[in-house]
């Protein structure tokens, strides 16, 4: 693997044309998004795209995000551009948002799991814009780590999890949203949130001007279909994950066992326990969580304690990461 250091503001050109060479010679590329790390390849070329499924372990009938740079880029993989798309990409592109529509035949299967329909986004990092200019090229990259795993927020991350399988790595610092995307489908007669994210359902309705509704979970044993992480359990660390409430996490003792502890207004009186606070604001403490995560994973933690988030539509997102990982 190759890992190049690059300034997250204004990447070393050169840096970004060696990635963007590789994208186009079928190679693996982790580069950092808004969000988290992604693992590119040529979303255009089956064979690059089943390199990714084999280097994350990821199940062929859970479908990738293509990555582009421009809203034109977009329209070339699909075969419909709704006036909702259109009014969001106006609104949240480029950023932490995903549409989904009916994909063009050129999209391979790989890409999709098969489905007719494709995810699709443009990122709003400097070095990710950079490396989709640079290649010219669709690129499918969904989080660069293993499968159900926690994602990447730092090039460490990466490292870590994927080691050999990447053949380019960008450093370009840890990412700044820190979770991954919000999905919504625009294939149906009603737009519908398939991955929550910190773009709210609400801010999808404001721009669209017709509620947005949530999917529903998957049948039990069935395998999504529709969305990246959508299965039961997923954004996992190794240590079992809890999430109690203010109370009980604060007479918590810890006996037996290394237990890391993620908190926001909380006090625990025991030494023993590893702890981390996070912001008690929903952009601050998503910023922090998977590098909190890795932190305790890599503390040798057995047992991860968080405590209960706000109730609040603020938080869902968090929430719906945290509850994937405590299954």
């Amino acid at each position: 693997m190759i890992r190049l250091q690059v300034d997250p503001l204004d990447p070393d050109p050169l840096a970004i044309t060696e990635a963007a060479v590789a994208i186009n010679a079928g190679g693996l590329v982790a580069f950092p998004t808004e969000t988290v790390y992604g693992l590119g390849a040529l979303a255009l070329d089956p064979h690059a795209v089943r390199r990714i499924y084999k280097a994350k372990g990821r199940p062929s009938f859970n479908p990738v995000i293509v990555h582009v740079a421009t809203p034109e880029g977009a329209k070339e993989l699909v075969t419909d551009w709704p006036v909702g798309a259109e009014r969001l990409a106006r609104a949240f592109w480029p950023g932490p948002l995903t549409l989904v529509l009916p994909r063009a035949s050129t999209v391979p299967n790989e890409v999709t799991a098969g489905l007719d329909s494709v995810g699709i986004r443009i990122p709003a990092h400097p070095v990710a814009l950079a490396l989709l200019r640079a290649a010219a090229v669709p690129v499918a990259a969904p989080s660069a780590n293993r499968y159900t795993e926690l994602s990447p927020t730092t090039a460490d991350h990466v490292q870590q999890s994927l080691g050999g399988e990447v053949d380019v790595l960008l450093d370009g610092g840890p990412t700044t949203v820190g979770i991954e995307s919000t999905v919504v489908d625009l294939t149906g007669a009603h737009p519908t949130l398939l991955r929550p994210g910190m773009i709210s359902a609400g801010a999808l309705s404001a721009v669209l001007g017709v509620p947005v509704k949530r999917a529903g979970p998957e049948p039990k044993g069935e395998a999504p279909r529709l969305s990246p992480g959508q299965v039961e359990r997923h954004y996992a660390p190794r240590a079992r994950l809890s999430i109690l409430d203010g109370d009980s996490i604060a007479d918590v003792r810890v006996a037996g066992e290394r237990v890391g502890l993620i908190l926001r207004t909380a006090s625990v009186d025991d030494p023993k326990a590893v702890v981390i606070r996070l912001p008690d604001d929903p952009q601050g403490f998503a910023h922090g969580l998977y590098a909190a995560l890795h932190s305790l994973d890599e503390a040798g933690c057995t047992r991860i304690l968080v405590e209960e988030l706000p109730r609040d539509p603020a938080w869902d997102a968090i929430r719906d990461r945290l509850e994937r990982a405590s299954r």
